[in-house]
């Protein structure tokens, strides 16, 4: 019951887990009135239900625990590695009694409905008690896996033997000695049970639909190094605040594909050997983006798991082959699969042969019939969403938050809802949550809740809510988050795919705990940025997106933002060469193509170096003359390698990636001058580099992509050679350009207005820039010119200048398209591998290629 006499507080909150109980801790420091409702007679959450037998946390105890109090922290001994769900439940009673929290609760109380007041701006509350009481605010904090998914099998209620939940477990035990046990589900609570379950009952048979990955989780007691942590636990905290899973460890730059057969076998040695999920997709920075990455370690898991299996039928029904490892989330167990080995043990496909229905005496599938005395139900949850519907929760307008999510869950930083006021949910859909170590993303949200509440009192304003324009950009950039993966190849929890109807959406945020923790940071740091508040301090409302860019382009700026670089134009050009080539050291490699050649070729001023990258396929090819990026004073004929190897590949041609001469050392028109002859040089001597006769386009990037716009030009002026098209990449076409797109995006991208000048200020005087040859866009004539297809960013300065050069052409005659991608930058498009978000991109100047060369042959 609530205290006596007291109807309102201000705040309510739902469940008595870890979230509910920092909530209290943090709520009371603010001087504010709680009261937290609980279905269950004690506090613990999900560690107070599942108590089946082997249920343990599947994230190490050290982490696995409160850093708010460094007290806290340093009293509290953890005896094991995992620590068991008695341990955890004495653990979260421990903060209870430690910070006199069970007075601000209601136990065996549950919450039936929750109503949005516009006239009084509150919360109306009722309780299964037949009691309703008001709050100012509404937080949901039932956590992510408390919602038990509907059993949908026919006839159980027909069962006349013990039937048994891992969601909702005795607590007194169940004794299974001498009884035959039926196990239903091979999720992590099944994975955790069944070895004892078969311990204990006469026989033991379980019913699986699809097979999982578990590794060994090597419990015991803490090692000595890792009970260390607790000399150092600020800075240890500190650090996994950012990582990508919410536990320190090391982040792994290479690639799983580059990495040779030998290593990765030797590093997923040592990875089995340690135990720990939360760094297991991480091994290699391609093996949760990269199909044939992640098959690598598919392959390891899997001869490791079939090796402990002696049977090998029961091996085949119990390796895993249907999803890529660590699209659901991989399991911890203790002779999980050395369980099979046991004569009384046995398992059922019942993907070959289903079940369809319980009877009075056990399980009928397709083709057998089974007795049993028991039956354990291990099926799992309505994750993350369910708790969260399983509450009719009615906000602005009459609108019922089952009505709103009837599509998919719909938040802004899986914080707040549109149409929701003063209505939190902890770790809610559209946050890192089950893809991170629960307890400090937990402590992230209460912590950034609390101080939005402080930040409100202090400014008078009494209600916040999420915009529109807020939310459905988060949902975007999530959206496009796990589409870069390959989450969504799994039919998991994590999508919704385990409960029939639900909407198949990605739940959780799988851009990582440290990139999240910066996207609430921003939204602070600008305003509250997406949020609508009122009070008597005022009607405010800073509306926007909190990311803008696609969320790979993000993390590329991240990183290079934790490296805290001097910028190029604070260096000298040597300088600003040695941090470029070191810089792209670390990309990612290109595809495989048939052949790469080096060479040189005849420049205006003497021999220069070509890279050649020739298909797969039987040639001859058409050819294609490349020109690198670097504002005329940086890379070569290689440091675009990895985008002309997927240029190679998607255009069927071959690329003649053609260095020239460089800035300050030779200015302009030194560049053009050696395009211009690389030209010639392909155009006479193209059979013999393997292509075809007249079958020759440019394309260039950047300053590469000023080169390719003036060599079409002269080549016209000059009678040839002959060009079937041009791609310009985010072209540099304008010496003279003060657009919009050079004052809203000079800095913050990479390529900044203060580099631009540095480049120019290298290459050509300002009296010269002018010149259609080092400003192609100020040519008298734009007509005659090749096809061309013109690609610019939306987060790029040069981007107006590349739209006005398309539409000068056009004006004039020429072919010309011009496709601006949304959240690009200037960098993304020959990030081959890094800014997987360009791909269509980067198909799209493939296409245009192959457009250029198809216009050339007979009808």
């Amino acid at each position: 019951m609530a205290e006596a006499g007291n109807r309102h507080f201000d705040i309510i909150i739902v469940g008595a887990g870890f979230a509910g109980l920092y909530l209290i801790h943090k709520m009371r420091a603010l001087g504010l009135s709680v009261r937290v409702f609980e279905k269950g007679d004690d506090v613990g959450g999900t560690w107070y239900w599942n108590r089946y037998p082997g249920a343990r946390c599947d994230i190490e105890s050290i982490d696995y625990s409160f850093g708010f109090d460094p007290e806290l922290e340093q009293e509290w001994e953890w005896s094991e590695k995992y620590a068991t769900q008695p341990e955890i439940l004495r653990y979260a009673q421990h903060v209870a009694e430690r910070f006199d929290l069970r007075r601000d609760i209601s136990f065996e109380t549950r919450v039936e409905k929750a109503v949005w007041d516009d006239e009084t701006s509150g919360w109306s509350v009722t309780t299964d008690k037949g009691d309703t009481l008001t709050s100012r605010f509404f937080i949901m904090a039932t956590g992510c896996l408390s919602q038990p998914k509907d059993i949908d099998i026919a006839g159980i209620e027909n069962f006349t033997g013990e039937i048994y939940r891992t969601h909702s477990w005795p607590h007194e035990g169940v004794d299974f000695a001498g009884k035959r046990v039926g196990v239903i589900g091979t999720g992590s609570s099944g994975i955790q049970s069944i070895p004892l379950i078969a311990e204990q009952a006469d026989s033991t048979t379980v019913f699986q639909r699809t097979a999982n990955y578990s590794i060994p989780a090597g419990n015991g007691p803490i090692a000595p190094e890792k009970r260390a942590v607790k000399d150092r636990y600020r800075d240890y905290r500190e650090e996994a605040r950012w990582t990508r899973g919410g536990v320190p460890g090391p982040v792994a730059m290479d690639l799983a594909l580059v990495t040779s057969e030998e290593e990765r076998e030797q590093r997923y040695e040592k990875l089995w050997a340690k135990g720990a999920i939360s760094h297991l997709a991480l091994e290699f920075a391609d093996l949760l983006v990269n199909l044939e990455a992640n098959e690598t370690l598919g392959q390891y898991a899997r001869k490791r798991i079939r090796s402990k299996i002696e049977d090998p039928a029961k091996a085949d029904i119990l390796t895993p082959t249907e999803f890529p490892i660590c699209t659901k989330r991989p399991c911890l167990d203790t002779g999980y699969f050395e369980t099979f080995n046991r004569p009384n043990v046995d398992i059922v496909d019942i993907k070959k042969d289903p079940i369809r229905s319980i009877t009075a005496t056990g399980v009928a599938t397709r083709d057998r019939s089974f007795d049993f005395d028991a039956l354990v139900f291990a099926t799992g949850f309505d994750a993350m969403t369910g708790a969260l519907l399983a509450i009719d929760i009615v906000g602005r307008g009459g609108q019922s938050l089952q009505d709103k999510w009837a599509d998919g869950p719909a938040s802004y930083l899986g914080l707040a809802v549109e149409g929701f006021p003063n209505f939190f949910t902890i770790t809610g859909p559209g946050s890192p949550s089950v893809l991170s170590n629960m307890i400090l993303s937990i402590e992230q949200h209460v912590e950034w809740i609390a101080d939005c509440l402080d930040h409100m009192r202090g400014e008078r304003l009494d209600v916040i809510e999420a915009t529109a324009t807020a939310e459905t950009g988060w949902v975007e950039y999530g959206t496009a988050s796990s589409d870069m993966t390959l989450f969504p190849l799994a039919k998991s929890w994590y999508m919704g795919a385990n409960v029939p109807g639900k909407p198949r959406v990605c739940l959780p945020y799988v851009g990582g705990v440290g990139a999240y923790r910066r996207a609430c940071n921003d939204v602070v740091a600008q305003d509250y940025l997406g949020f609508r508040f009122d009070g008597p301090g005022g009607t405010r409302c800073n509306d926007g997106l909190v990311r803008r860019q696609q969320p790979d382009v993000v993390a590329l700026l991240e990183m290079l933002d934790d490296l805290d670089l001097p910028p190029f134009e604070s260096m000298s050009a040597a300088e600003a060469r040695a941090t470029s080539e070191a810089m792209s050291a670390g990309n990612p490699p290109g595809p495989a193509v048939g052949d790469v050649v080096d060479g040189e070729y005849p420049g205006a001023e003497g021999p220069l170096e070509y890279r050649l990258y020739r298909p797969q396929t039987e040639g001859p090819h058409p050819v294609t003359l490349y020109f690198h990026g670097g504002g005329w004073v940086l890379g070569d004929h290689a440091s675009d390698d990895a985008f002309c190897r997927d240029l190679c590949v998607s255009a069927d041609s071959i690329i003649i990636s053609a260095n020239y001469r460089h800035a300050p050392e030779h200015p302009f028109p030194a560049a053009v001058d050696d395009g211009f002859a690389a030209l010639n040089w392909v155009a006479e001597d193209i059979e013999e580099l393997g292509g075809i006769s007249g079958a020759l386009a440019v394309c260039g990037w950047s300053a590469g992509g000023n080169i390719a716009a003036v060599v079409c030009q002269l080549a016209r002026d000059a009678g040839g050679p002959d060009i079937k098209g041009q791609v310009l990449i985010t072209p540099v076409v304008d010496g003279a350009d003060d657009s919009p797109s050079m004052t809203d995006n000079a800095e913050g991208f990479v390529l900044t207005r203060a580099l631009m000048d540095w480049f120019w200020d290298h290459y050509a005087d300002p009296a010269v820039r002018a010149d259609p040859k080092a400003s192609p866009l100020h040519a008298a004539d734009l007509s005659n010119l090749p096809p061309a297809l013109v690609i610019t960013a939306e987060f790029d300065p040069l981007r107006d200048q590349g739209k006005a050069y398309a539409e000068a052409l056009g004006a004039a005659g020429t072919e010309a398209r011009h496709i601006s991608y949304p959240g690009q930058i200037h960098t993304s498009f020959t990030a081959v591998g890094a800014i997987p978000t360009a791909n269509d991109a980067r198909q799209e100047m493939a296409a245009a290629l192959r457009q250029s060369f198809r216009a050339m042959e007979p009808a």
